[in-house]
Formats: structure tokens, sequence, C-alpha cells
């Protein structure tokens, strides 16, 4: 193939990769106010849209991680940037489908690690820099954020125990949007740079810039509109899940949650971390139902959601390998556009679907039903890969109870 014309259809797919995971994580920010109606659905992704775009300007850290640090940028090919990329954005498509809050950031990450091990072997990754960078805060991230989480609600009901409740909620409606407002900055400058790190990645492996070069400003400028498109379109089963399912929530908890969240993702974005903001913004969740005395907590729920965390990066990364092994073997300037091509048939596959039982700003907010079985379809669907068990959990929220699978 013209590496030219290879190198804009990397470049596409890692925008296209963006706009998946805008939409994916807008809950990570948005999902608690949405909940507590402190905002409006559509207020709350347009203002978290534009705070996205923003962030993605404030900081390059993450980006130099992502470009230099997972993988050997010797052994990178446009044909193996591009595998993983798919294998990130199919991983996506599929729980987004599915209303999982799984981790965009470990997706892209196990994509492009899963297209460097079918590349160049082991030899192709750099694995002190995907254990320390990514792999650790994983683990780390979502404890840290339960515990900040859980403390600050315990000490803001504490300290408001004898305030009515109506002016509770009325108080701090006001705080959470500030609060969400900063989780939508923080967003911003940490998962908008992961993909200006693949396109530089892409860049340098076409040999358009040198090994050292810094991110051009338009791929900043790009990843940062692609972005914040994904996350106005809403994103809404996910964002269900988090505002609803996992802690029926006051404004209280809210606020306490997003402000965990926003402070653990700066200071991930500050070191370099790859941080997934949707662990962290789960754990914050969860750490607000701790907190408060009396809360319900979904346990179940959330324990399903980690099981999904911890297949996130091996699946992308078997995907990735499997993209990467279908260009390999035809062979030619034909595979890669084989490989795009699979990549559209596979989004248009999850869109078609998604609209067997759409879910959007007028549906998400409905009470979520205990007594439904989706979460259980679906939960044995992720541990067991079956993907007739998938398809009939895609389906079980169809019968009019439930909106969000």
């Amino acid at each position: 193939m013209n590496e030219p014309v290879l190198l804009v259809i990397v470049v596409a797919t890692a925008l296209a990769f963006d706009f998946t995971n805008g939409f994916h994580d807008t809950g990570n920010a948005m999902a608690t106010s949405i909940a507590t109606r402190a905002l409006k659905p559509k207020q709350a992704v347009l203002l978290s849209a534009s705070l996205n775009m923003v962030g993605a300007f404030l900081s390059l850290t993450v980006a130099a991680t992502i470009a230099t640090g997972i993988v050997d940028s010797g052994v990178v090919t446009l044909e193996v940037v591009l595998a993983g990329l798919a294998g990130g954005i199919v991983w996506n498509l599929l729980t987004w489908l599915l209303g999982i809050p799984s981790s965009s950031s470990h997706a892209l990450v196990g994509g492009v690690v899963g297209a460097a091990l079918a590349a160049a072997g082991s030899a192709g990754v750099l694995w002190d820099g995907l254990i320390s960078k990514v792999l650790l805060p994983a683990l780390i991230a979502p404890i840290v954020a339960i515990l900040v989480a859980s403390v600050g609600t315990a000490l803001v009901t504490r300290l408001t125990k004898d305030v009515p409740q109506e002016s509770n909620d009325k108080m701090f409606r006001w705080g959470q949007i500030g609060s969400a407002s900063l989780v939508s900055l923080a967003h911003g400058t940490n998962d908008a740079q992961k993909s200006m790190g693949i396109i530089l990645l892409a860049l340098i492996a076409a040999g358009a810039v040198p090994s050292d070069s810094s991110v051009p400003f338009w791929v900043i400028v790009s990843c940062a509109l692609a972005m914040a498109l994904g996350t106005y379109t809403g994103g809404w089963r996910v964002i269900r899940t988090l505002g609803k399912g996992l802690v029926e929530l006051e404004s209280r908890q809210g606020m306490a949650a997003e402000t965990s969240s926003a402070a653990v993702i700066l200071l991930s974005s500050h070191f370099g971390y790859s941080l997934s903001t949707t662990h962290v913004a789960t754990g914050s969740i969860l750490g607000s139902g701790v907190g408060m005395r009396g809360a319900k907590v979904r346990w179940g729920v959330a324990g399903r959601m980690f099981s999904a965390w911890l297949i996130t990066v091996p699946a992308a990364g078997a995907v990735g390998a499997l993209f990467y092994g279908i260009d390999t073997f035809v062979g030619g300037d034909v595979g890669s556009y084989v490989v795009f091509g699979l990549l559209l048939i596979s989004a248009a596959v999850f869109y078609v679907l998604s609209r067997r039982e759409p879910v959007g700003h007028h549906n998400v907010n409905h009470e979520w039903e205990p007594g439904e079985q989706a979460d259980e379809i679906v939960a044995e669907a992720v541990e067991a890969h079956d993907v007739e068990l998938i398809a009939e959990g895609t389906g079980a929220g169809a019968g009019g109870k439930r909106d969000q699978a």
C-alpha cells in the first residue's frame, strides 16, 4: 500500500478510537450529575464535551507514555498501529453495547500490545513500562478512589446531618456541577492524549517525524475535537449503569464521588500514568456508597464490572493480534484495506444491534429494575466468552422493564 495512504487511514482510525473513547467515558464525569438531576442529560454531555476539549490542551505527559513507554517503537509499523487501534475500538463498542463501563485506555493499550506481540513477539513490548505505567495503576487507582470517596462522603454527611434533605439536595447539586466539570477537564488531560500518543507513534513509524518528536499541534486539535464530539453523543448505556446501577445516589454522594475522581485523575496525569478514568469513576461512586451509612451498594453489578476489567487488556490484545494476523495473511497492500473494512463492518453491526433497544437522554434516568436478569446473563457471557449468551443478555432488557442492556 502507498504509505501516505496507509498513514491517513491509521490517523483516521485513531481519531475514530478517540470518538469511541469520548462516548464510552462520558459517564465517568456526568453519570452522577445526571442521576441526581443536578444537570439535564443534554446539558451534561455538552458541558463535558466542552471541558474535555479544553483539558486535551493542558498536558502531554500521558501522550509521551503511550507513544514511547509501552511498545518498542523500533518494531512498530503502521500495520501494527492499525491492528492495535482496531482491537481497542472493537472492545469499546462491545462493552458500550452491553452497557459495561470498561476502560477505553486499557482497550487501546491491549490492542496495541497484542498487535506488537503478533508482529515481533515478546521483544516488541516494553514490559516494565506496561506494568508500571498501566497495569499497576489499574489495580491501585480504583482502591484509592474508593478510599478517598468513602472518607469524603462520610465527612460531608457528618457535617450536613442536621441540614434538611431538600436543602442538602439544592446546595450539593450546584456543587456537583462544579465537581463534574472538574472531572471532565481531568478526563481531557488524560484520555485525549492516548490517541495523540498513538498518532505520534504512527508518524514516527512512517518516518514523517523524528523519533524524539513532540506531539504536533494539528494532532492535539484533531484529538481534542474527536473526543469532544464523541462525548457529546452521550454514551447513554454506560451512563445509565454508572448513574443508576451501582449506588442509589444523593447529591452529597455525587459531589464527593466526582471530586475524588478529579483529584485522582489529575494526579495521575501529572505523573504520566495512563490511568483508566472508568476505574477511578467507578471506585469513587462505590466509595460514595460505602461512606454513607444506609446507602444501597449493588456489589453484584460492581463485581461483574470488575470481571470485565480483568479481561479487557487480554481481550483487546487478542483482537489486535487477530487483525494483525489477517493483515499478514492477506498480505501486500490489500491486507490493511481488509482490516480497515472489517473494522467498519464491525462498527456497523454494533450500531444495528444497539438500535434494538435504544438508550438515550429520554430514558437514561429510568429506575434500575433489580428483578431483571440481563446483568446476570451478561456477566456469565463475559466470563465464559459465550457469544450466544451475550446476545441473550443484550436482548434481555427488551421486554420493556430495563433500558440499559
